[in-house]
């Protein structure tokens, strides 16, 4: 089991999707929080209370996007992926 993974079996993970309200609206990881790839430059300060968060989007590419610049802003983070492959370790 990879640390992803173990994140998410065990609950400890805040699994944030970045994709569009629409997207999100469409369907998502249970307990998951949508704030849209646009929003995080905003929203630096609630990341910033956050522990073990896993970034998800459509394909993961946004959420590496997402993953690289809260990095750059010294928040600890990774890429999940797609949060359907999210979705599947739950």
């Amino acid at each position: 089991m990879n640390q992803i993974e173990e994140l998410i079996k065990t609950k400890k993970a805040t699994i944030v999707d970045v994709r569009s309200h629409g997207e999100f609206m469409g369907g998502h990881v249970a307990g998951s929080i949508n704030i849209p790839l646009q929003e995080i430059p905003h929203r630096l300060d609630e990341f910033k209370n956050m522990q073990n968060i896993l970034l998800c989007c459509a394909s993961g590419n946004r959420s590496g996007q997402a993953a690289y610049f809260l990095k750059q802003n010294g928040i600890a983070c990774e890429n999940a992926g797609s949060w359907m492959d999210v979705n599947c370790y739950c």
